[in-house]
């Protein structure tokens, strides 16, 4: 397959513009153009029946009558009374006709007399007191018309009058010639146009492609406003979205390595100390044994951080359509959380809500959302969390609230960050894993204050009610495919 640049396909576009507008008229416009300046022929033999019929002089040879073919506009008439009209043998009309040419009676100009002859038979049988006829002679179209009357007001005769189709070509011909200079005129001033697009086009273009090599090599700060037409500006609007989500991602990303060394430093300096403590025979503790606890405790947590930032990770990479969705009841997922964290903070009560209600969405990663949640409120709460649920209108609400100290307004926008520092200090991943989550099912964590201390809530669809949404959407995109684009 051929590949061609913008530039190229707007010259193919004009060129293949103009071609098919100058083959449609070399097709369309003869064909149209004869069959109207044919019937402005007969028109006109018509109007000269009436007007200028008696002041003729015939030709008197047939020489003549073929000079009338140079004579474009030139109309020549004869007169047929009706009384001739009784024998119409050959042998008869051909006597008639030369008496005719004898006599030279009624000013009439007589054609040749196979075309004479064919004049009379078409006068003789048409019903109509007017009629129209063509007939070939040589290369040549002969028209006429044949008129039913009375001559002078006394005798019935048929009048017939008759001229070439030079007229015709010739005004053709004219016509055509003067068609095809406004189509050379048309196609040179079409280039300019064409010339027009191609920068219009071309200069955005070649701005986005710079803007764009900018980011290749890991350059996004500089911004890019397209200015012209609402397309233009769209295309501007959407390439500094992008820029700004790379950016902001390029900044996260950096954040997180920061932070990810922060959180694996210190466990690393406090591990690597007293390992080199007791190496030289000091105990940092009272006992090896508590000097080891150090260590191991230090190292579960190095080990935690790295899991929540593999998972966070795997969470970054994952598709909505990768989860695996199942039904099942509130309560089987909630017990074993209070179980697990019952002991934690023994002066803590976890209650667990409305365990009937009925859930869907990945059962593993639904875990692990009401995990880190309730660890957040183990951290503040000051002596009660409680876990519920509840179902509304194809929208499942997770809640986990406990009764500690509101937050501040300003760090409520905040919490959901990755390795967000909490008033107490604390960095981590637990709530930007329970924002991934969510998402992954469609939907999103909220916080705020209430009358007994703070609420988190997760809201997501149900499996039904996305099996809906999607259905709408197809018939949407269907509906949109069959009504095609907007004009």
């Amino acid at each position: 397959m051929i590949k061609v640049n913008l530039t190229q396909r707007i010259w193919l576009a004009f060129i293949s513009l103009i071609l098919l507008v100058g083959l449609s008229i070399m097709i369309v416009y003869p064909l149209s153009i004869k069959g109207t300046l044919t019937e402005e022929t007969y028109r006109m033999i018509e109007q000269a029946q009436l007007v200028t019929m008696p002041g003729l002089v015939p030709p008197t040879n047939q020489y003549d009558f073929l000079e009338l073919q140079n004579q474009t506009r030139a109309v020549s008439h004869f007169i047929y009374p009706r009384y001739l009209a009784g024998d119409t043998t050959s042998a008869t009309q051909f006597q008639i006709y030369q008496d005719m040419v004898a006599n030279n009676e009624d000013a009439s100009s007589l054609p040749p007399f196979e075309i004479y002859e064919e004049m009379i038979t078409n006068a003789l049988s048409q019903e109509p007191p007017r009629g129209r006829y063509e007939i070939q002679f040589g290369d040549a179209t002969i028209f006429y018309v044949v008129l039913e009357g009375e001559l002078d007001g006394i005798e019935p005769a048929y009048v017939i009058s008759y001229t070439w189709d030079s007229y015709r070509n010739s005004m053709v011909d004219r016509l055509w010639e003067r068609l095809l200079y406004l189509l050379m005129l048309t196609s040179v001033l079409a280039l300019l146009p064409a010339i027009w697009l191609k920068y219009y086009l071309q200069q955005p273009l070649n701005i986005l492609g710079n803007h764009l090599d900018q980011i290749a090599n890991r350059d996004w700060q500089e911004p890019l406003q397209l200015e012209g037409d609402e397309d233009f500006k769209r295309l501007s609007n959407q390439f500094e979205r992008m820029r700004s989500n790379l950016n902001s991602y390029d900044r996260a990303q950096k954040t997180f390595i920061q932070h990810t060394s922060h959180e694996l430093k210190t466990p690393i300096m406090v591990i690597k100390s007293y390992a080199q403590s007791v190496k030289d025979g000091i105990m940092p503790k009272e006992s090896l044994e508590q000097t080891m606890d150090v260590i191991t405790e230090e190292a579960n947590r190095m080990e935690k951080r790295v899991i929540e930032m593999l998972y966070f990770t795997k969470l970054e990479q994952m598709k909505k359509d990768q989860l695996n969705r199942s039904t099942f009841a509130f309560g089987t997922l909630a017990y074993q959380i209070e179980e697990r964290f019952r002991y934690q903070r023994d002066n803590v009560k976890i209650h667990v809500l409305s365990p009937e209600v009925e859930i869907s969405g990945d059962v593993d990663q639904l875990e692990v959302l009401l995990e880190n949640l309730v660890e957040n409120a183990l951290r503040y709460a000051t002596d009660s969390i409680w876990i519920s649920a509840e179902s509304v209108n194809g929208t499942i609400y997770l809640r986990v609230e406990n009764n500690g100290d509101p937050i501040d307004s300003d760090e409520l926008k905040e919490l959901f960050k990755p390795f967000y520092k909490g008033n107490k200090g604390k960095f981590g991943l637990g709530l930007a894993i329970v924002k991934q989550i969510a998402e992954l099912h469609h939907g999103s964590p909220r916080v705020e204050n209430t009358e007994h201390g703070v609420r988190f809530t997760v809201s997501f669809p149900t499996l039904e009610q996305l099996k809906l949404e999607e259905q709408i959407q197809k018939t949407k995109k269907r509906d949109r495919k069959k009504e095609g684009p907007k004009e």
